[in-house]
């Protein structure tokens, strides 16, 4: 197992480059790629940095050329043979060749696309244009670089016992949550927290925790690269970029109001069983439930991101039953500023009534709050987002308006089409 502190002491991560592979993703990105590649694969999507914690000024923490040298390093990648033969000859999710070879040779030929970058009010303003299908992936590697970049920042200056007792109190904290949690039967437990992890090899030992912890309780993690080398789960199945990208595309209000549904059509003709989760809460979840095609209830489950999540449980639960579906028998995955006293509330709420699993983010791969004098690691709220495609602006709702993103103008039309009234605010936790 990895020293941490003394490999950050000895090297301040000069030997780690923060992103190791073009697989050192999310795993719902190269499901989505895929999807993408195969439907709209000429659409032009820009993708943009968004800070929520504006606070946090990154432009004033990182230096501007170490963040140029690790993104300059993410585009000389491509995939490793090794790479290759696990997407092409692995399961996932019970199925074999997952990706189709089209798609492979493809990704195997790919360098990921051009970067712009500037300095604006104390954060940094990065984007990236290009077809879809290779501007999408920079989405992922782009927040950790900047997340992992900051916790540099932060340590850089600190006594080697210093960082030793910091991951010690990190290690024990982690530990205590798995104590809390493992003991909890019928528990579903995915790490989720690549976007926004302290380091990589901070998310790997905190994978290898979770597992030597919770045993089967702990189902898998989304990031491929650790899947692979751990030989675990790869877990993940869509977000909100193929709803907006595909609502910004649409040509007038009828289209719009379609557009949510086929992307899930597209998704309905490629996968199956697990991979078959809804995520309702772009454009709003009740709206999005009371006007989905009935076809849609048969699908095994949703996936919970934005609002309070016990709301969106029983809106859940009630939609299934009025379309004469049993709710034991389809998923729930919750997904949105876990910790594990939410998780075990969650747990204990809703186990029994429905499957009920876990996406486990941040607060996973990076809780140092008050570990450091001013609370200088705790997490932030990081984004990068699809703004725009095929010129038009991308917008998101969300069940918490906190989360919303668009022009105003386009914001007010989207909540018209979508029926969307007031909504209750809630903390952005992460």
């Amino acid at each position: 197992m990895v020293d941490i502190a003394t490999r950050v002491w000895n090297h301040k991560w000069k030997i780690d480059p923060i992103v190791r592979s073009l697989i050192d993703t999310d795993f719902y990105k190269l499901l989505m790629c895929q999807s993408v590649f195969r439907n709209r694969p000429h659409t032009t999507v820009t993708f943009s940095l968004i800070n929520r914690s504006k606070d946090i000024r990154l432009a004033e923490l990182v230096d501007e050329g170490e963040l140029r040298e690790q993104l300059d390093h993410i585009r000389s990648l491509s995939l490793s043979r090794g790479e290759s033969t696990w997407m092409r000859g692995n399961t996932f999710y019970g199925k074999r060749q997952m990706f189709t070879p089209e798609f492979m040779d493809w990704f195997e030929k790919l360098r990921l696309p051009p970067y712009h970058l500037e300095k604006r009010d104390g954060q940094y303003e990065l984007t990236f244009e290009g077809t879809w299908p290779q501007v999408m992936l920079w989405e992922i590697p782009a927040l950790a670089v900047l997340m992992e970049l900051r916790s540099r920042a932060v340590l850089h200056d600190m006594a080697r016992f210093e960082l030793q007792v910091l991951y010690a109190r990190a290690m024990t904290r982690l530990w205590e949550k798995t104590e809390i949690l493992r003991d909890t039967p019928g528990l579903r437990i995915a790490d989720f927290g690549t976007r926004r992890r302290h380091s990589f090899l901070w998310q790997d030992w905190c994978v290898q925790a979770m597992t030597e912890r919770l045993g089967e309780n702990f189902v898998g993690t989304s990031n491929c690269l650790i899947a692979k080398n751990r030989d675990l789960e790869a877990i993940g199945t869509n977000a909100h970029e193929l709803p907006m990208v595909y609502a910004a595309v649409a040509e007038d209000d009828a289209s719009l109001a379609r557009a949510p549904y086929e992307v899930l059509s597209d998704w309905h003709d490629e996968h199956d069983g697990n991979l078959r989760i809804i995520l309702p809460d772009t454009y709003g979840t009740e709206g999005f439930l009371e006007k989905a095609p009935d076809w849609l209830a048969g699908w095994t489950g949703i996936r919970i991101d934005s609002g309070d999540p016990a709301t969106g449980a029983e809106i859940a639960i009630r939609w299934w039953k009025d379309r004469g579906e049993d709710p034991t028998q389809k998923l729930i995955i919750f997904s949105d500023g876990l910790d594990e006293e939410k998780i075990l509330s969650l747990h204990k709420q809703f186990a029994g009534r429905v499957r009920v699993s876990f996406g486990w983010g941040t607060l996973l791969t990076n809780d140092f709050r008050g570990l450091t004098p001013g609370d200088a690691l705790a997490p932030f709220s990081l984004v990068c987002k699809a703004v725009a495609a095929n010129g038009r602006p991308t917008v998101k709702l969300s069940d918490n308006p906190r989360k919303a993103m668009g022009p105003a103008d386009q914001i007010d039309r989207y909540k018209r089409v979508f029926g969307v009234g007031d909504q209750e605010e809630m903390e952005v936790v992460v």
